[in-house]
């Protein structure tokens, strides 16, 4: 047994005295396999989160919709989908443009922009009759706005007599329902009212610019003012003369003549005056609103019926703003108030 003890003794010896011998050997087995081991790891990681591949992008323009899809999913590539209309129905469900432009060069995982044909805004005539003709052409220049080929198009209008508001649409060609497929002229008979209605012409001397607003606002006469800076003896902002008599029967929106005797005076914050435009003459009375504006605040002052030609409108209004005119909601005129 102390045989056995002294040879491990002796062994153990042994190896400590080598492993002094060898110890730069040692370290350098140790360092050596650090390095290797960090390298390693080095080359994995890199591996691992390596970046996608590149691809080159297809060339979807002009294509359907599920052939460009498929197409981009083969390359690894992700739609982003805008939709829009456009003049021609053959359009429908094609791709417009695209960015990137086919032959791009990108990485896998990229999003490309698709613009996507909804078709046409349009695809049949709608039913206008019994519509007022500025509504319907309005809603078309709206429907159409930034078109270079609107598809429906609507013809300068007849007008005739007729029971109905002024304005309405009778009949139109082509009928409702009609196909597009390419673009369409409609033509229109519109009412011009009854032609036989006559309207009494109130006598309106004396009205000071508040009752002659309302008057006018609800009358169907359209009525010329001229304004002068009231002379002595004259109420100030009130009518002096008109040229029909009152009690008269004349037709509807015949043209009444009137005076009017304006402050010699202004007041500091509002204005009495005469707003006054030349128009074009319509074939039947429009229908025209006069607002004030001023710091950004609208007023809508007068609300009133006309058949255009020369325009003129009394008014009160805050001095320094603006008065506009519009018919339809597009203004016409423009004043400023000093």
């Amino acid at each position: 047994m102390s045989k056995l003890s002294e040879k491990i003794k002796n062994n153990s010896l042994e190896i400590l005295s080598s492993l002094n011998n060898n110890k730069k050997t040692f370290l350098v087995v140790v360092i050596l396999a650090l390095v290797f081991m960090f390298t390693l790891c080095w080359i994995t990681f890199f591996a691992t989160v390596r970046g996608p591949e590149q691809v080159m992008v297809p060339n979807v323009e002009g294509k359907e919709l599920t052939t460009a899809l498929l197409e981009l999913q083969a390359k690894e590539l992700y739609p982003k989908i805008q939709l829009k209309y456009t003049d021609n129905p053959d359009d429908a469900g094609k791709i417009l443009n695209q960015n990137p432009e086919g032959g791009s060069i990108v990485k896998a995982g990229r999003r490309v922009n698709l613009t996507v044909s909804r078709g046409v805004i349009l695809d049949h005539v709608e039913n206008y009759i019994g519509q007022n003709y500025d509504d319907v052409k309005i809603n078309l220049q709206t429907m159409f706005t930034g078109s270079s080929r609107p598809l429906i198009v609507l013809a300068e209008p007849s007008y005739k007599s007729d029971q109905s508001e002024a304005g309405t649409i009778l009949a139109q060609d082509p009928p409702e329902g009609t196909i597009i497929s390419n673009p369409v002229t409609v033509k229109l008979i519109v009412s011009k009212g009854a032609e036989y209605e006559n309207t009494r012409v109130p006598a309106i001397v004396g009205f000071d610019f508040q009752k002659l607003i309302s008057t006018i606002s609800s009358s169907r006469l359209v009525f010329d003012f001229t304004a002068h800076i009231a002379e002595n003896g004259e109420n100030e902002g009130t009518v002096t003369s008109q040229e029909t008599a009152s009690g008269e029967y004349v037709p509807n929106y015949s043209r009444i003549s009137a005076e009017i005797a304006l402050p010699k005076k202004q007041s500091d914050d509002e204005v009495m005056g005469l707003f006054t435009a030349q128009l074009p003459e319509y074939p039947y009375a429009v229908e025209m609103t006069l607002e004030s504006s001023k710091n950004g605040v609208k007023q809508t002052l007068i609300t009133l019926r006309h058949k255009g030609g020369n325009v003129t409108i009394p008014y009160i209004a805050e001095k320094d703003s603006e008065l506009i005119l519009s018919i339809a909601g597009r203004s016409v005129a423009r004043q400023t108030v000093d």
